[in-house]
């Protein structure tokens, strides 16, 4: 067992190798319960507040530990951020000889059959596909891993990613020829291999735990889990447990099949006829959903005549190609492969169609769904797609048996899994029920680096009139930061009007601060630009409540409109409101309180992220205050300044600026603390 006193101490090899690092008592008592978690193959739940460093509190016992070791992040930022940097400078420091291997999903990376399939077709829509494509097969020379995100010149959002990439169900396996070059196939035994292996929670569900082509040897092989980002797993798991059928899958099967027909199969025209009527099924679909971007539960479509017949034409359409492929299926490895999804696709849509969960088998049963859990099955309609989904209800039975198929420990942990130091909401949602907590605060200051304040006069949260509300009372605290914001929304709708009334002022006051809107951009080209600009505003929704890391001056406030309750009619969590009432229990108390208090957190989060960052928070939200649920979700909060006085806010900001230039900072300010409701 590590001395972990001492590799965490002054003297030790950490503050020895790596610049900046000084001892944190926080860090040392959460790599003292990692390591005792590994030794004891426990489960271990635990919260750690910003800069506690949380990061090397697991690495250190995990890469000194003996075994093997797996670690899920929630993005493959963080992904490529371990892999690439803090794996590799814990690794030096400790002197341990350690192999790790990173692996994502197999859309990550160039399949050299769909590339070389894709330059013999040569269907483009545009030139930059062309180009794009060119780029990629020079790629392909140089690259040893043939991870995109490697690729420069080619965006990780360019159309022509998803030609040169397989898919569970496109992927020929052992019969593609390329399969020896095959990069999944190389990174997944390079993963096999390693002593730690970097995943996401998307591929530690989807590819690992369900034992996809092997890639599941990792998770009975290894002694460690450990998830990072852990407040993500509960929505991710309900994502994995659940079913789930796109336009995409269908359209992606139709052109696939129509491709494989035309090098297979040239002289039965039926075939690429009935992949043209799936398409048009496809989209007559799309089209009976008048509305763009809505979640809309099943039964509240039985009445809805455009919505069921659109639906039988679309069943009929996939019931053809399939009669079709089958034929056609023993002329060619594609069409076998295309027949076998159009079968497994078929078999989702019939099951949505009737209302029950997909019939598992035995083996998969075991792995994936073997209880009757109860689902609620919902279409998500976007503004040219959509998805039918059946999400269960609870996964809390089937998480704690996939945790008990073999002794190893399991580490949780994010800076927001408790609300206020209470971890009960997280264990009952996973069915960690005997699992050890722990909550170690940050070690920043907040009294004196962070302000919040709650405006007091603001029209109810669901008034028209309230982002505007929003807006005004941010504006003084716009002009005091000189920008350097983030204006934090909970819907699309509420921040395109927050940024067209911004937008206002400051062409009214000839104010030249840089205003960015989410989707203009993707988000990290948004937050490079944030960063270059010394006075930007940036005006997102939740997308940005999480994830962020904005050091420094370039960012010093922070304004959320709203507690982020989850809209009520939301199909999943109508649902589950229902199924917990019902049982006699308060939904809002156990459910929907603590989703919005973890997710407040995380928003809260983006505005300090170093020790010497300064900054207020603006919740505009008075329910915070006035209602008698509120003081729970506050006191969750860091332990800022607390005021509802917004003369205070731009002395405050006075303050900092004094407290940056002076040689000896002054006391600082002490604004009237938030009344308990």
């Amino acid at each position: 067992m590590a001395d972990l006193d001492f590799l965490f101490s002054e003297t030790g090899p950490l503050a020895e190798s790596i610049a900046g690092f000084r001892p944190r008592r926080q860090q040392c008592e959460l790599a003292q319960s990692v390591q005792q978690a590994i030794e004891n193959q426990g489960i271990l739940v635990a919260e750690a507040g910003t800069g506690t460093g949380k990061t090397y509190a697991y690495l250190v016992p995990a890469l000194t530990s003996g075994g093997k070791v797996i670690i899920s992040t929630g993005t493959k930022t963080l992904q490529d951020q371990l892999f690439q940097r803090d794996i590799p400078t814990v690794r030096q420091a400790l002197s341990v000889p350690v192999t790790i291997a990173l692996l994502k999903g197999r859309a990550n990376y160039v399949c050299h059959y769909h590339l070389e399939k894709a330059a013999m077709d040569g269907r483009f829509m545009s030139r930059d596909d062309i180009r794009h494509l060119q780029t990629i097969r020079s790629f392909l020379n140089t690259t040893s891993t043939g991870d995109k995100s490697s690729c420069g010149g080619v965006p990780e959002n360019a159309p022509i990613w998803s030609h040169v990439t397989s898919t569970k169900e496109n992927c020929l396996g052992a019969d593609c020829p390329y399969h020896k070059e095959c990069f999944v196939m190389q990174a997944r035994r390079e993963a096999m291999a390693a002593d730690v292996v970097v995943v996401n929670h998307h591929l530690f569900f989807a590819d690992v735990w369900l034992r996809d082509e092997g890639a599941g040897e990792l998770l009975p092989a290894c002694n460690t889990v450990i998830f990072d980002e852990a407040h993500q797993l509960p929505e991710v798991a309900s994502l994995f447990f659940g079913d789930n059928l796109s336009s995409g899958q269908l359209l992606e099967l139709a052109r696939d099949s129509r491709a494989e027909a035309l090098t297979e199969a040239k002289d039965f025209p039926a075939l690429p006829v009935a992949c043209g009527k799936l398409e048009k099924a496809v989209k007559d679909f799309r089209l009976a959903f008048e509305q763009d971007n809505v979640r809309l539960p099943k039964h509240a479509l039985a009445d809805n005549v455009p919505f069921n017949q659109a639906l039988t034409d679309l069943a009929a359409a996939l019931i053809d190609l399939l009669n079709l492929l089958e034929i056609q299926a023993e002329r060619g490895e594609g069409l076998k492969n295309c027949h076998e999804r159009a079968m497994a696709l078929n078999d989702l849509l019939h099951a949505w169609q009737v209302g029950a969960a997909e019939t598992p088998s035995e083996t998969e049963g075991e792995q994936k769904n073997s209880a009757a859990i109860p689902s609620v099955l919902w279409v998500d309609v976007f503004s040219h797609a959509f998805q039918l989904n059946s999400t269960p209800l609870d996964v809390a039975e089937v998480f704690r048996k996939q945790i008990n198929i073999q002794k190893r420990a399991w580490i949780f942990t994010s800076a927001t899994l408790a609300v206020n130091g209470d971890f009960k909401h997280y264990c009952y949602e996973l069915g960690l029920f005997d699992a050890e907590t722990g909550c170690w605060d940050s070690p920043f200051d907040y009294k004196s680096q962070a302000l919040l304040y709650v405006p007091k006069h603001m029209p109810e949260p669901n008034s028209r009139e309230f982002t505007a509300a929003v807006v005004n009372e941010a504006w003084p605290a716009l002009k005091a930061s000189e920008g350097r914001a983030f204006l934090l929304f909970t819907s699309l709708r509420a921040m395109r009007e927050a940024h067209e009334l911004v937008k206002a002022r400051l062409a009214e006051e000839g104010l030249d601060y840089p205003l960015l809107l989410q989707g203009e951009g993707s988000r990290t080209e948004l937050l490079e630009r944030f960063r270059a600009s010394e006075h930007a505003i940036l005006v997102a929704s939740q997308t940005f409540w999480e994830g962020i890391d904005v050091k420094g001056d370039a960012l010093q406030l922070v304004v959320i409109d709203k507690l982020p309750f989850a809209p009520p009619d939301d199909p999943v969590l109508s649902a589950r409101v229902d199924q917990i009432n019902k049982a006699g229990r308060n939904a809002f108390i156990e459910y929907q309180l603590p989703r919005a208090a973890i997710t407040l957190k995380q928003g809260a989060g983006r505005l300090i992220r170093d020790e010497r960052d300064t900054g207020v928070l603006i919740i505009c939200d008075t329910r915070l205050v006035d209602k008698p649920y509120g003081k729970r979700i506050w006191q969750s909060l860091p332990p800022m300044l607390k005021t509802r006085d917004g003369s205070v806010v731009p002395r405050f900001f006075t303050q900092i600026a004094h407290r940056r230039t002076a040689a000896n900072p002054t006391e600082p300010i002490a604004p009237t603390e938030i009344p308990a409701p």
